[in-house]
């Protein structure tokens, strides 16, 4: 057969484009992460090309499945079903590119839509239920599966399916499960319709199953090396299929008869009537794949293409399982190792080089080049210089960015959810979901708890939903906490540093405009001396050898004392990240030392009254931050006091945002109470925390950091702190 050739590219979408739908003759929708469904209509004048017809927005979070309404008396030019992580369904009137219906219902993200022919919208959420919705409201709703439901599919023959992360597919005749097919091993992503034989469904599993519709296996596709994400079949019986390995598959009788790789992972492949392939691929851009020469990109594009494949290729060079690209520099022997024999893998050239720490000569030898070894590829993933079974890719929606969570197989994924949530400050309300997470992508959708694993509070088993709890035995060897005693600490690590400068480019114009106080505004020169800061700032893999200015520190000094308190918040909030690089924590000491604290004066000048809601929350995160560098320890010691004091002043104040920030405030000065043994602190702080935990309006994050700092310090309790924690009550 003719080898299919990329035809065209369509760019348009900011973010991952995660799904296709194909719109009849009408043209092409596709949904991203970036919140959008698109549409994309044929070029008049040239049928191989598509250009952007209209973009729609309404959802608050990224979009998956769509569904195609073709048209007639009520949608002239058809209509689009999307559903996405805000967990509403929309239906849009494409000639209007208005939403019609919003569907609202599920509990969970949307993962699959279908339209039955009596135009009734059938919907599959994470949630594991599927809701059948007739006129914008829901008529039918079931449990289809015990854990998140993947993908429905409705046959114009009337069969509806729907598959699981619990690794089946299931037949439904109405609300009743009428046949089980079992055969995957792991989660079933997508299911498509092979005319005439049956379905195909897509699995976590890295296979491809074709089955009957009587539940019998008929043929198995076997070549991915990592998760299929998408399968769809053609008339001329081709099967096409996207994998988080990178490549869109073509499959012949259940031979895969040609690979194309892409420069990310697909999320989404869909035939075109015609024999093309529309893929959705993790870098932002919807690809058309085609056999006619007549429809062939320019030799230009393919060359550009072809070049881009290169150098990703290229910047995910591994050396002995490790990223090329994410190695450190040589500078990084520039830095004392922390123990004797560590290792430290560097970047040299095109190489990567290990050295280990020599304590007794203070200096880093030399080992040798590392190398890939057999295998190395299917030893999991790396994160932060550690090697995982695997790290997923979290998106919590809400602009938020992308985090990262590493996960072993051998790991309690109970403890792992409660240590990632508290790493990311995120609400330890997620527990649940993220422990879901974790089992489904991880394929043990058998777990069963680790029974050594002890509760830090109870020292019980691990929390299994629906179980019962489990008793103490008094005979068990001495509890290890894992929360506490709290160690490190924690800190508020990202910005949206365009809305930062945003609303400080906007004080300054007001600031400039006002006769009064245009002295206080920033020239041209200061203002553009800020992207410059940020752009440092946002390449944290560079901390170690990128650097901050003195006049950097003084354009922040002359902002913060200058301008009026209602306008500083965006500062601050600048100041917070500005710490957090080592350079900025040490231009911010070296300030102090020479007389002018403003770190104090920021703080009295946020909290003074009237207090700005805004000051106050901008103000608790960025001290929370100076917890990161030990050079501000002394500062945050000499102030502890003031500073909590300030703060309880101001709780009316506080919004639900700030009574997180002032219970991860306490925390961190637990911490560094108990490493400097400043017990006269320690009561002050235990004192603050105790009135957190005793409040009923606190929210369960607040009360849960207030807790492990309480549970911090009595675990380092004696008897002259117990005094002098009875003279603070």
């Amino acid at each position: 057969m003719a080898e299919y050739r990329l035809g065209a590219q369509l760019h348009g979408h900011a973010d991952d484009v995660r799904g296709i739908c194909v719109c009849g003759d009408a043209g092409i929708a596709t949904s991203s992460r970036d919140g959008t469904v698109k549409f994309w209509r044929q070029n008049p004048e040239k049928k191989s090309e598509y250009v952007l017809s209209k973009t729609l927005a309404g959802h608050s979070s990224f979009v998956g499945p769509l569904a195609w309404i073709p048209p007639s008396d009520r949608f002239s030019e058809g209509g689009i079903v999307s559903g996405g992580m805000d967990t509403f369904v929309f239906l849009w009137d494409l000639h209007k590119g208005e939403v019609v219906e919003r569907m609202k219902g599920h509990n969970s993200q949307v993962t699959g839509l279908a339209v039955d022919t009596n135009s009734d919208i059938i919907s599959s959420s994470m949630d594991c239920t599927v809701r059948r919705w007739r006129n914008g409201n829901a008529v039918e709703v079931w449990e289809a599966h015990k854990v998140a439901v993947q993908t429905v599919l409705k046959l114009p023959t009337g069969e509806l399916f729907t598959g699981s992360s619990d690794s089946t597919i299931k037949l439904w005749k109405g609300r009743t499960c009428i046949q089980t097919f079992s055969g995957h091993a792991d989660t079933v992503r997508c299911l498509a319709a092979m005319p005439g034989l049956g379905i195909l469904s897509a699995s976590h599993d890295s296979t491809i199953k074709l089955w009957a519709l009587t539940g019998q296996p008929l043929l198995e596709m076997i070549g991915h090396s990592s998760l299929v994400y998408s399968v769809d079949a053609h008339s001329s019986g081709l099967i096409a299929s996207g994998s988080e390995d990178r490549s869109l598959k073509i499959w012949k009788d259940g031979v895969c008869v040609q690979s194309i790789e892409h420069p990310g992972c697909i999320w989404d492949a869909k035939f075109l009537e015609n024999g093309d392939v529309v893929t959705a691929c993790s870098d932002g851009t919807v690809r058309i794949w085609t056999t006619d020469t007549n429809r062939f990109c320019s030799d230009e594009e393919l060359a550009a293409y072809t070049d881009l494949i290169s150098q990703y290729t290229l910047s995910r060079k591994t050396v002995g399982g490790l990223k090329l690209t994410d190695l450190p520099g040589v500078e990084a022997l520039q830095v004392p190792g922390n123990s004797n024999g560590q290792t430290l893998i560097v970047r040299e050239g095109d190489n990567g080089v290990a050295y280990s720490w020599n304590s007794a000569e203070f200096k880093w030898d030399k080992i040798g080049e590392v190398v890939d070894g057999p295998g190395d590829a299917a030893q999991g993933q790396v994160h932060d210089g550690v090697r995982y079974d695997f790290v997923f890719s979290v998106d919590i929606g809400d602009g938020e960015p992308i985090r990262k969570l590493p996960y072993n197989r051998s790991d309690d994924p109970y403890a792992v959810a409660d240590k990632w949530l508290l790493k990311e400050n995120l609400p330890l309300t997620y527990r649940q979901q993220v422990v879901e997470f974790i089992l489904q992508n991880s394929g043990q959708n058998n777990f069963v708890p680790d029974p050594s694993f002890r509760d830090p509070y109870t020292g019980g088993n691990a929390y299994v939903p629906g179980g019962q709890p489990s008793s103490s035995n008094g005979n068990a060897p001495k509890q290890i906490f894992k929360h506490i005693p709290k160690s490190g600490m924690l800190s508020f690590e990202t910005a949206q540093f365009d809305g930062i400068l945003k609303k400080v480019t906007e004080f300054n114009a007001a600031l400039s405009s006002d006769l009064e106080q245009k002295q206080l505004s920033l020239s041209e020169a200061e203002m553009s001396r800020l992207p410059a800061i940020v752009k440092v700032l946002k390449e944290t893999s560079f901390y170690h050898t990128s650097k901050l200015a003195d006049a950097d520190m003084a354009l922040l000094v002359k902002i913060l004392m200058s301008w009026p308190a209602k306008m500083i918040f965006p500062v601050i909030d600048f100041l917070r990240m500005f710490v957090l690089h080592p350079d900025g924590a040490a231009l911010v000491r070296k300030t102090i030392e020479t007389g002018n604290d403003i770190l104090m004066e920021t703080f009295r000048k946020a909290v003074a009254p009237p207090v700005q809601p805004a000051n106050l929350l901008t103000i608790l995160k960025a001290v929370t931050n100076l917890f990161d560098s030990s050079c501000l320890h002394q500062w945050l010691r000499i102030h502890c006091a003031e500073i909590i004091d300030s703060v309880t002043n101001c709780k009316s104040s506080f919004s639900k945002n700030a009574h997180l920030a002032y219970a991860t405030l306490l925390l961190n000065y637990a911490v560094l109470s108990i490493e400097s043994k400043d017990e006269q602190s320690q009561a002050q702080i235990l004192s603050a925390a105790l009135e957190i935990a005793e409040d009923e309006a606190q929210d369960f994050d607040s009360k849960y950091r207030a807790l492990v700092a309480i549970g911090s310090l009595v675990s380092f309790f004696n008897i002259t702190l117990l005094q002098h924690f009875m003279l603070c009550i």
